[in-house]
């Protein structure tokens, strides 16, 4: 016999010899397993923060369009407060 095997004397060192050249190619398998998880959410969290930077942008957009539209909106209300005014005084 000229295996891995065969210089196992004894029952026990045989199966140690298996534990060993089967657990260590699966701890390894284990370790790659979790880089490539840990690598594919520390993407989706970068997809993530980049989204985040748009919506943050489109909210500023947002709080400074509304600004000058209440800016706008009460112009007008005084416009429309100086016509009423004048009718009122013409009829």
């Amino acid at each position: 016999m000229t295996g891995v095997l065969a210089g196992a004397t004894t029952p026990a060192h045989a199966v140690q010899v298996i534990l060993v050249s089967v657990g260590i190619p699966l701890v390894v398998l284990g370790v790659i397993a979790v880089i490539v998880v840990a690598y594919f959410r520390l993407q989706a969290h970068r997809a993530d923060a980049i989204a985040m930077v748009h919506y943050r942008k489109l909210a500023e957009d947002a709080v400074a369009n509304q600004e000058q539209l209440r800016t706008e909106l009460s112009k007008l209300t005084a416009k429309v407060e100086a016509v009423e005014k004048l009718m009122r005084d013409v009829g």
